[in-house]
């Protein structure tokens, strides 16, 4: 039991606090840098920040999943998606750091309870747990869009980034629905929605 908890702690410590990989390029990266003012250039960063949190979230949520899925197919795809979800933890610390910004001081919080909750929705099965996880991924679709529109227009690189993890997280959708995802209630749809504003409006300032 020890040598299969280990590694979900070296997960998560990693997640949290170390330089997260990437395989494919950060999108944008070769566009040049646009001018912005330095109220621009703070709520761009925070914009991120909030961005970067969210993948934390994600990074629990699918650890705590793929730790109780009773399928070999299910817990296969929720590990594809959870290195994709890296790659876009990557992206946005980076394009954090080129805005002068900073991570989340309650990225440990996040963590802890989104493993948490991913744990519990593994515990009710997979169609479930991959309910929540269709629904969390077409949730966050539109956090992107929105946070897409309250850029700067000239930030190309940070539309770039936005758009691409769009395009993954839709795909992840997708996924999940392919393998017999459950339709949530609409009372855990909207707590869903509720939960995501607060973190929201906490990390864009923390």
């Amino acid at each position: 039991m020890i040598d299969a908890i280990i590694p979900e702690i070296d997960k998560a410590l990693r997640a949290v606090f170390a330089a997260a990989p990437t395989r494919r390029p950060m999108p944008g990266e070769d566009l040049p840098e646009a001018a912005m003012s330095d109220d621009e250039r703070q709520h761009v960063a925070a914009l991120m920040r909030v961005n970067h949190c969210g993948e934390i979230c994600a990074q629990a949520l699918y650890q705590g999943q793929a730790l109780t899925s009773r399928d070999v197919a299910v817990k296969r795809e929720l590990e594809q998606a959870a290195w994709e979800e890296t790659e876009h933890l990557n992206w946005t610390e980076r394009r954090i750091a080129e805005l002068g910004g900073r991570k989340s001081v309650l990225n440990p919080l996040w963590y802890a309870g989104s493993l948490a909750i991913g744990m519990f929705a593994g515990k009710c099965g997979d169609a479930w747990s991959l309910g929540f996880l269709a629904e969390t991924e077409r949730q966050v679709e539109g956090h992107l869009e929105s946070h897409k529109a309250r850029l700067p227009t000239q930030d190309r690189k940070s539309w770039e980034v936005l758009e691409q993890m769009k395009v993954d997280e839709i795909r992840h959708a997708e996924t999940a629905s392919h393998y017999g995802a459950r339709e949530l209630p609409t009372p855990v749809k909207l707590a869903m929605k509720l939960s995501s504003k607060v973190m929201t409006k906490l990390s864009y300032v923390a």
